[in-house]
């Protein structure tokens, strides 16, 4: 019951630490960093990836190294290290991984080249993936795939291939979670579809309710973007908000791409 509530508990990070074995150091250790991280606590989640890091290559486990490497890079993604974040995935290796953990790789791939703007690179990943590999991962895992793949084909102008990754994340996930809302407004926004402004607005609401600090912060960020042009003094506000949000979360450079946008 435990692990159960663990895997439906990491929605936006796709189950980060996957059937992490508790009973080691480096295992509770990832799972401390887990939790500091669904509360929004960025640097200090990252620091004990550190430590579980050191810690699982005194245990030899090559296994749970290369999570633990996927974790630090997915965190360093997200704060906007992504150089740091890609030389932490080109040192993971491949023949030491499960089928979970083969995947959660992809989808780091895929979100790296999200963050980077080039999604034909991810289009690529996502296709390359073996599907019958993904219907065999747990369902928090297959819904995060489905979701940056949904909006690397967005971004790429793949409307079609968008719109059915899309379909399979509120498969996967309830369509009421934060990672559903969070990514049916990205892919509308992407595509340029007029309801991507409500969309943002009701992906900020559930992303609230639910606690999702660095997911509203990163709502209000591409919603100002979104509204920039078509009602500026909104914008300014909801770069504001996400600044300070991000400042708070210990991201400096998230905080400053708010700030420039201002």
């Amino acid at each position: 019951m435990k692990t159960k509530r663990f895997l439906l508990s990491c929605l936006f990070t796709a189950s980060l630490f996957t059937a992490v074995a508790e009973a080691s150091e480096s295992g509770a250790l990832a799972y401390r960093a887990q939790k500091s991280l669904e509360a929004g606590k960025i640097a200090k989640s990252y620091s004990q990836l550190e430590r579980a890091l050191l810690a699982s290559r005194k245990e030899s486990d090559l296994l749970s190294e290369s999570r633990i490497l996927i974790s630090m890079a997915q965190i360093r993604t997200m704060s906007l290290d992504l150089d740091f974040a890609d030389s932490l995935l080109s040192v993971v290796r491949p023949g030491a991984l499960d089928n979970g953990t083969s995947l959660l790789l992809e989808k780091s791939k895929v979100a790296l080249a999200n963050a980077r703007g080039l999604y034909e690179n991810g289009v690529k990943v996502c296709r390359s993936m073996d599907s019958d590999s993904l219907s065999r991962a747990a369902k928090p895992l297959q819904g995060a795939i489905y979701s940056e793949c949904a909006m690397a084909y967005a971004g790429g102008g793949k409307s079609a291939d968008a719109e059915e990754a899309l379909k399979m994340v509120g498969k996967k996930l309830s369509k009421d979670g934060t990672l559903y809302t969070f990514t049916a407004a990205r892919v509308s926004h992407l595509l340029k579809q007029p309801e991507a402004d409500s969309l943002y607005r009701a992906a900020e609401k559930i992303s609230i309710q639910n606690n999702k600090p660095y997911t509203t912060a990163s709502i209000l960020y591409y919603r100002g973007l979104l509204l920039k042009k078509r009602n500026p003094n909104e914008a300014r506000d909801l770069f504001l908000r996400s600044e300070n949000a991000f400042d708070l979360m210990g991201l400096p450079n998230n905080k400053k791409r708010s700030e420039k946008e201002k």
